[in-house]
């Protein structure tokens, strides 16, 4: 009896082995002599022998050879091993051929020891007893996908929030954050979580971007089993599920991936190919069907396994060129003379053609910073067939505006214009991510500028400009109350800043441009045309006003949108319509129900006057339209109307 069968060698081999994370690896199971144990089962073709070892042995190297499978040259080893159990630790003992002994952590592994230690630990997946089914058939129906409202709240689970005084780092486990975390969200109303540092790593610094257990949710905050506990009551709630996912590198740890087996497995042979050597890591080997085959069904096991409704891919570009990072004489140019990686493009056309395709509504989100075309296109238009790509272009140019004084904003009004020019090229999110407010780049906040209140009014005013602009939407946690700190993986947000009325004010702001989005279709339906999207005025530089409307596909409940940049007041700022229906006032960041304590007299004062609720088109011309409405727009003024 074997557990590895020469059909799962033949499909491993061939690279579509999709449930491959159920054969290598440790599995509770039995032998044919029906005793319980364990089966370990892995891949080092270059071993001159394999040994298992650990806490049911002793750690006892020489007690538990693996025997190595036919065909031999797939280089698989397997054991049973009698009385090894759910929760004992172990390792992969590797032989090479020139006479070393490597220690490793088991590749395929469902949980891994608490840093600093290196082992793997074997964890039954088996059992979870889940509740999301209306969630995950929602999920499926919700097609097409990209007419969806996402709105995604970026979380760093360790950071987060943390139990003061206690001696373990303090971090919320799973099923702390299952609670608290999804009750946050919930009532903001954001319709997805991005989790950072999920796949097991060993260096908290990393957040999660060295991973050394592509099969394994970090033991830092629980078991797989309270994963999946957190993941099933986001769903109960309504809340999707998105991991960072690392396929680009690995780092070069002693107990990981790299020169696994004695020799470079799953990377490239030659360092030209096989190391970044910005970064100090090791890159997969995107042509061998094995390391493919491993790289895919781990996206297949946090679907299968753990219920995950996508994937954000880290480092695209860097996968996409063989010269990322590179100077000269650091790579080698494919077949063709090129400097595109021809095994990564072919690795992603696989990849998300088969995730998109196998689990509807699932999604594939693609960290890409440069103009590779047709990311989101489909496969058959020579696309890579993402779901999403983040717009980094949009991103850049929207801080690079928002950092200027007011001043200066109209010598720049065309880096918040620009992106509609080329918003029909991808299906885009926007991102204001934890790139943007770490390594001395100051948070949103301290980006603004102006003294005061004049730096939360620029806030808010951005954060208008790009709730309702095309595109899907993510924001990092802390951002939306102004976070005044950059962020570090070492503490917690700084919470108690929503006891700090401006703090609470762009919280307020915020939770209600989270819930008009979710609410109008306008804001979310129509982001990858022009159907759904039409500038009312987008040459207003002098003033730095931008006006514009968001429409649905039938044409009801479209939303005007003004956004004012400058500290400038307009009693009667007029504005041209494309409707003659009557306009309602549905958000005014000014408003006092949003100002809260900031609403009283004072130099904090921002809201001018009360206001109509509804405003009643005039045959007035303006903007080139024949129509228009006057509307009281105070400094750093934003307003959407619903007609």
């Amino acid at each position: 009896m074997r557990n590895f069968t020469e059909l799962d060698m033949y499909l491993f081999g061939q690279g579509n082995h999709y449930d491959i994370f159920r054969k290598l690896g440790a599995h509770p199971g039995k032998d044919e002599s029906g005793q319980e144990g364990v089966w370990f089962d892995v891949w080092a073709p270059h071993a001159a022998s394999v040994a298992v070892i650990g806490e049911f042995n002793g750690w006892n190297e020489t007690s538990h050879y693996m025997v190595r499978l036919t065909p031999q040259d797939m280089g698989v080893f397997e054991l049973f091993v009698p009385g090894a159990c759910e929760g004992q630790l172990y390792k992969f003992l590797i032989y090479t051929g020139d006479g070393r002994k490597l220690y490793k952590a088991d590749p395929y592994a469902t949980s891994a020891e608490l840093r600093p230690g290196t082992a793997s630990r074997i964890a039954s997946v088996e059992g979870f007893e889940w509740t999301d089914g209306a969630w995950m058939k929602a999920r499926e129906k919700a097609q097409p996908y990209y007419e969806q409202p996402m709105a995604i709240y970026e979380c760093h689970p360790g950071s987060w929030m943390r139990h003061p005084g206690r001696n373990d780092d303090g971090f919320y486990s799973y099923r702390d954050l299952a609670e608290s975390l999804t009750k946050y969200v919930k009532d903001m109303g954001y319709t997805h979580v991005e989790l950072m540092g999920i796949s097991e790593y060993p260096y908290d610094g990393s957040w999660g971007y060295q991973v050394t257990g592509y099969y394994a949710p970090t033991s830092r905050y629980g078991s797989p089993k309270d994963f999946m506990y957190l993941v099933n009551h986001l769903h109960e709630n309504g809340i999707g599920v998105i991991l960072d996912w690392v396929p680009a590198h690995f780092p070069k740890d002693a107990h990981g991936l790299a020169d696994f087996d004695g020799q470079a497995l799953y990377e490239y042979a030659d360092p030209r190919r096989g190391e970044h050597p910005e970064w100090g890591t090791k890159i997969f080997d995107y042509g061998k069907t094995e390391v493919k085959n491993f790289l895919i069904g781990s996206a297949i096991n946090w679907e299968e396994t753990y219920h995950i409704d996508g994937l954000r891919v880290d480092a695209v570009a860097s996968m996409l060129y063989l010269d990322y990072g590179k100077e000269k004489g650091q790579w080698i140019p494919n077949e063709k003379g090129g400097n595109e990686n021809l095994d990564a493009i072919a690795f992603f056309k696989h990849l998300n053609t088969l995730m998109t395709g196998r689990y509807k509504g699932f999604v594939m989100i693609a960290e890409e910073s440069t103009a590779w075309p047709r990311i989101t296109g489909d496969v058959e238009d020579n696309g890579l067939a993402f779901s999403y790509k983040w717009n980094m272009g949009w991103m850049h140019d929207f801080l690079d505006y928002m950092k200027l004084d007011p001043f200066f904003r109209k010598d720049n009004h065309n880096k918040l214009t620009f992106a509609m020019s080329y918003n029909e090229a991808e299906k885009y999110i926007l991102v204001l991510s934890h790139d943007e407010v770490v390594h001395l780049k100051c948070s949103m906040l301290e980006k603004m500028p102006g003294l005061g209140i004049d730096k939360y009014r620029n806030l808010v005013a951005g954060y208008v400009f790009m709730m309702a602009h095309a595109g899907k939407k993510l924001l990092f946690m802390g951002q939306d109350f102004a976070q005044k700190q950059e962020w570090s993986e070492a503490r917690e947000l700084d919470w108690y800043l929503l006891d700090d009325p401006k703090h609470r004010y762009v919280n307020n702001v915020m939770k209600a441009l989270l819930h008009l989005y979710t609410k109008y279709p306008a804001f979310y339906q129509q982001d990858i045309n022009w159907s759904g999207f039409e500038w009312i005025n987008a040459d207003d530089n002098y003033r730095c006003i931008y006006s514009f409307v968001r429409k649905a596909k039938n044409g009801k409940n479209s939303a005007l949108v003004v956004v004012n940049m400058t500290p400038m007041h307009y009693d009667d700022y007029r504005v041209g319509v494309i409707s003659e229906k009557r306009h309602r006032l549905v958000f005014a960041n000014d408003d006092p129900g949003l100002l809260g304590d900031l609403a009283g007299d004072g130099e904090d004062q921002i809201w001018p006057e009360k206001r109509k609720k509804t405003y009643t088109p005039e045959a007035v011309k303006c903007d080139n339209r024949d129509y228009s409405i006057a509307y009281p727009l105070p400094a750093y003024g934003c307003a959407i109307f619903i007609f």
